[in-house]
């Protein structure tokens, strides 16, 4: 088979994604990255191109989260870069693995007040596990494949890789550049024809210097026995009568078969509770799985086992779990085994694989079935509270009613990309992901704005599938605009926007405990014509008795190719009063 030329230096940045298998890059279009697109395209590496920088990174962030391959995003410099750092901070808290790549001013004139010309290192460096930038183009294979490494290795996260416009283009084309601009073409004075030499002699280190590795890896952890750790936590759930277990995102960071972990967790039968992108790993329904009451089984429990979820809000901070309770937990990070309240058994290594291997030697105790019924109890009850409360008439259409017949209505192969706020967390009450790997949250960053760029990486990732976007009113105005990407790539989500004109989730407790709704305001705005606007099809829905034949129009759209955007103007509701997280 005959292999692509090099002809510049985005040739090698594609040359290491193709070697790697990474199918699509995400990126909005600018100069200074220009080969590097054109390199993808040439290695049949699929270059999707966002309408925000934004939304290309949290694009790769659901790409990786949904295959076990490192996201990679492509952004230019300056504004490019700085417009970048919300998503990668994003994806920083939710470990998820990426590469972005920066392009950057020629490495001649960096600091001498060029277009775009910042510190991006600098500005960057608290949002990525590791920073680096390219001076010349034999640097540019070895830091790349390093890039990719780092984003998976340890405690997984986004790396930031800066590449400068002159390491990128055709070294004929560079020289050109460099001589014409400095106006050195035809030398004529001492000084002109030194200059003329100094740049000729960095170009040629540029182009031929050879590369010296002096940076490898990141050095690993200490460490520990597993061996005897294992042991210690299977005696441990061995002696237990109320078992708990918690599985989190980080659970299923670089996992390429997440049906081996369902396999685990179902085979091991302890009560579960699945967060972030954990939720969908046992398909809708499982006699074990809970979604409600989980801070009151775990004051209940005598044995809590975290898997890559840390100790944070969501847990109380480790209090929500009895003083008296024992706890075994895996992480890959060591910080996020000791913050807050320390595990007993703290067992460093990858949660997916440790549930596989507890899973061989732990089966399910009949001396559990008591404390399973009663959580299955206070599931049933929530279950019924929430559905009490849904209104199937009225001007306006009830929230809990109008999820409770989306959710009979999702395909299997469905993905839910939920974006914001009221609306959203109402949702996740009702909602049930189908299969692993099919829900995508922000994480514990809690950032708005996701839906759009996950939504094009979900519909890169899985092309056929019933992707859906549910978005606040407030939380939508942050990507509809990537309703054009859907158009021209060919995708067709189906976004679903709750329209009640407010910051409601802010609005309601600002308003009860500070008595004004300043800044929490917005309009009855016609999203579903925005939608339209950037060639979507767009559908209103004011009438509770119109749901089902609305969602059923959605997905007939959305089956045809057409995204979709359906506006509904929900009625208000005290469904989550006093939600506030802090």
């Amino acid at each position: 088979m005959k292999k692509n030329p090099v002809r510049h230096g985005g040739d090698l940045v594609a040359a290491v994604l193709s070697k790697w298998n990474i199918p699509a890059i995400f990126t909005l279009c600018g100069g200074h990255i220009s080969p590097i697109l054109v390199g993808c395209e040439d290695r049949k590496i699929k270059v999707v191109d966002c309408r925000d920088e934004r939304n290309a990174v949290f694009a790769a962030d659901a790409f990786s989260r949904m295959t076990g391959l490192p996201g990679v995003a492509a952004v230019t410099a300056g504004p490019g870069v700085t417009n970048a750092i919300t998503a990668l901070k994003n994806a920083q808290l939710a470990q998820s693995p990426l590469v972005l790549i920066g392009g950057a001013t020629a490495t001649v004139l960096k600091g001498r007040g060029a277009l775009q010309d910042i510190d991006q290192i600098a500005l960057i460096q608290s949002a990525v596990k590791w920073a680096t930038k390219c001076s010349t183009v034999k640097q540019l294979g070895p830091t790349m494949e390093r890039a990719l490494k780092e984003a998976r290795s340890g405690v997984p996260g986004p790396v930031f890789v800066e590449l400068p416009v002159d390491v990128l283009y055709p070294e004929a084309l560079v020289t050109e550049w460099f001589l014409k601009e400095t106006g050195v073409e035809n030398p004529k004075t001492l000084g002109q024809r030194a200059l003329k030499l100094y740049l000729q002699g960095h170009l040629f280190r540029q182009f031929h210097a050879p590369h010296v590795d002096v940076n490898a890896l990141m050095p690993d952890a200490p460490k520990q026995n597993m061996k005897a750790l294992l042991d210690d936590a299977v005696k441990l759930l061995s002696k237990a009568k109320r078992p708990a277990l918690v599985i989190g995102s980080q659970t299923m960071v670089n996992v390429r078969d997440a049906d081996a972990i369902a396999r685990a967790v179902e085979s091991l039968g302890l009560p579960v509770w699945l967060g972030g992108t954990a939720r969908g790993l046992l398909g809708r329904t499982s006699p074990t799985q809970f979604r409600h009451a989980r801070g009151k089984a775990l004051k209940d429990a005598d044995v809590v086992v975290v898997c890559g979820f840390p100790f944070d809000f969501r847990m109380k901070y480790g209090f929500g779990i009895g003083k008296k309770t024992k706890i075994i937990a895996a992480n890959l990070s060591h910080e996020e085994l000791t913050k807050n309240r320390k595990a007993d058994i703290g067992l460093r290594m990858h949660a997916g694989e440790f549930l596989q291997k507890l899973a061989t030697r732990v089966r399910p105790s009949p001396s559990w079935q008591p404390f399973i019924d009663a959580c299955k109890q206070r599931e049933d009850a929530r279950d019924a509270e929430i559905r009490s409360k849904a209104k199937t008439t009225g001007e306006k259409v009830d929230p809990i009613h109008f999820f409770q017949r989306l959710e009979e209505k999702l395909a299997d192969d469905s993905v839910l990309v939920v974006d914001g706020g009221d609306f959203v967390a109402t949702a996740a009450y009702v909602l049930r992901p189908r299969k692993p790997l099919s829900w995508l949250d922000p994480g514990v960053f809690g950032t708005l704005g996701v839906g759009g760029g996950f939504a094009v990486g979900a519909a890169t990732v899985r092309p056929k599938a019933e992707v859906w976007i549910i978005y606040g009113d407030g939380s939508s105005a942050y990507s509809l605009s990537e309703f054009d990407t859907f158009v021209r790539h060919g995708y067709a989500p189906i976004a679903v926007i709750g329209t009640d004109a407010s910051w409601q989730q802010i609005a309601r407790d600002q308003v009860t405990i500070l008595g004004s709704a300043v800044g929490t305001g917005l309009r009855m705005t016609s999203y579903e014509k925005v939608a339209e606007g950037y060639g979507g099809k767009g559908l209103l829905l004011t009438d509770p008795a119109k749901i089902d034949e609305t969602l059923a129009e959605a997905k007939r759209l959305s089956k045809s190719g057409v995204p979709v955007c359906i506006n509904v103007h929900i009625a208000k509701t005290d469904f989550r009063e006093g939600s506030i997280s802090i």
